[in-house]
């Protein structure tokens, strides 16, 4: 079966399955070759006729995807078409239905919406939309020539799109709900503080990821002009953009093999050593006015309804798919040298003997590459939510809006509670080969956890209650999630004294 509905810019031909209507493919924005290459996005022009919707859109460029990411991925190098995103609706013919607008993670250099499923978002009454934005160079190439932060400005126009085209879908273009995993996390922690953004979403989810992951300008430059160097043209919108896609990607390629060989902040700036990630989202003064967390504080979001969260053992996961983590020594983490590309414990701003100390005293029995991964889990992602968690609730004071916290604490066998493992239990997409992440959860991933967090998720976005205590200082209450789920008090107490002077 399909269905036809009308948007802005033409008709689209979806099909349907199990009750589901599913749209595919939707552009929202018009192609990024030619002129529009790192440049932001640019209107898209009407269709003639039905567009059928009925088949994934093409992938932004992109380096190749992990294999972890499961065989839905498209592992093709992405295409100039790529500003298309994804829906699920239990049907078009309603209205007032929640929305929910996923954006993927993928550290900025990653992402395919073909990925993910949202079927059983719409089985549970949610308009579910995945969208596609640029990442890599292509997304967040600054040359100081004002055309940084194309990737979030692609994130903006899909939900400008949402706004203005999801009725014809059941949507409530006022009740939109932004949710996101890793990169896509820190990208909501930035839409938060964006201008540009202000009034396209009424609540936010932000799962390992928050508000501190963005470069200052110089630094985001300075990496510009080592690509245009690598590729031997001048650092020039222009003469990037002329560049062959997969000469340019090759060259993205060789630039981070050299920064994990010459982890040296002199060359690349301390904030991306510290992250290893070549591409994110810049501090230019214009889409992205200030450092994100500074702007929450300030008020910037404090009308959104927010839940933020991590993993217990988030960052252990890269760790252990490189095989880094059986390599770390304790004299590696008390000489705070850096092992295979990993950052020595000293570049995450605490001194290596502290963090040392503190962290083998909470954690004795585990080895030193776990020890490591604690300290990265809590740089990245663990602090990053406190903070943000605290900036929003106290911001939110006049607002109304409200503040939640959770932990996702069941743990993957042979890995733990890592970095990704909760997105198939938020998408309730444990079953066979439709199931996100799948090799990372082993063979019998428990499904009364899935059933809790994505009808958690599915409340919050129609009520903006997910089902525990607000987050407030007085008691710091978070949600844990694991076979046995239930809220606990203040339960990262010690890290949160140990990095209060680290910013």
């Amino acid at each position: 079966m399909n269905a036809v509905v009308t948007t802005n810019q033409g008709q689209l031909r979806g099909s349907i399955t199990g009750g589901v209507h599913r749209f595919l493919g939707i552009p929202y924005a018009a192609p990024t070759s030619g002129a529009n290459r790192f440049r932001p996005p640019q209107p898209l022009q009407p269709w003639d006729g039905i567009r059928d919707a009925d088949q994934y859109g093409a992938a932004p460029f992109q380096l190749a995807p992990p294999e972890s990411a499961g065989t839905e991925w498209d592992t093709g190098v992405g295409g100039a078409d790529c500003l298309n995103l994804n829906i699920w609706t239990p049907d078009p013919g309603a209205a007032g239905l929640p929305v929910m607008v996923w954006i993927q993670g993928g550290a900025f250099e990653i992402g395919s919406t073909a990925a993910y499923n949202g079927t059983n978002f719409a089985r549970d009454g949610v308009v579910c939309v995945v969208i596609n934005w640029r990442v890599g160079a292509d997304g967040f190439l600054d040359l100081g020539d004002g055309n940084a932060n194309a990737g979030l400005l692609d994130q903006v126009a899909a939900l400008e799109w949402v706004r203005d085209n999801i009725t014809a879908f059941g949507g409530d273009p006022g009740n939109v709900t932004v949710f996101g995993e890793s990169a896509g996390a820190m990208s909501i922690g930035v839409l938060l503080s964006m201008p540009a953004a202000e009034g396209l979403f009424r609540r936010a989810i932000l799962q390992s990821g928050a508000a501190h992951h963005a470069i200052d300008t110089s630094t985001a430059q300075r990496i510009g002009g080592l690509l245009a160097a690598l590729l031997g043209v001048p650092a020039t919108r222009d003469a990037v953009a002329a560049v062959p896609t997969r000469q340019l990607l090759a060259a993205q390629a060789q630039l981070k093999a050299d920064l994990a060989a010459r982890p040296d902040p002199e060359r690349w700036g301390q904030e991306v050593v510290a992250s290893r990630m070549l591409w994110q989202p810049t501090i230019d003064g214009a889409t992205v006015p200030g450092r994100p967390i500074e702007r929450i504080a300030a008020g910037s979001g404090s009308a959104v309804d927010v839940i933020v969260g991590t993993n217990t053992e988030d960052w252990q996961l890269f760790l252990a798919i490189t095989g880094v983590i059986a390599k770390v020594t304790e004299a590696d983490l008390a000489e705070s040298r850096s092992v295979d590309g990993f950052p020595p414990l000293s570049v995450y701003g605490l001194p290596a003997g502290v963090a040392l100390r503190e962290y083998r005293s909470h954690y004795p029995t585990s080895s030193p590459g776990e020890l490591l991964a604690a300290v990265e889990t809590d740089w990245w992602v663990r602090i990053p939510a406190l903070r943000l968690a605290e900036a929003h609730e106290a911001a939110a004071l006049t607002t109304g809006a409200r503040t939640y916290m959770y932990e996702f604490g069941w743990r993957a066998p042979g890995l733990g509670a890592v970095h990704a493992v909760e997105v198939p239990f938020v998408f309730d997409t444990l079953d066979g080969d439709s199931r996100l992440f799948g090799p990372l959860l082993g063979p019998n991933p428990p499904q009364p956890l899935a059933d809790a967090m994505h009808t958690a998720w599915v409340s919050f976005a129609a009520t903006g209650d997910p089902g525990w205590p607000l987050y407030e200082r007085a008691g710091r209450a978070t949600m844990f999630f694991d076979t046995s789920s239930g809220v606990i008090h203040d339960p990262r107490a010690w890290e949160r004294g140990l990095w209060k002077d680290v910013r």
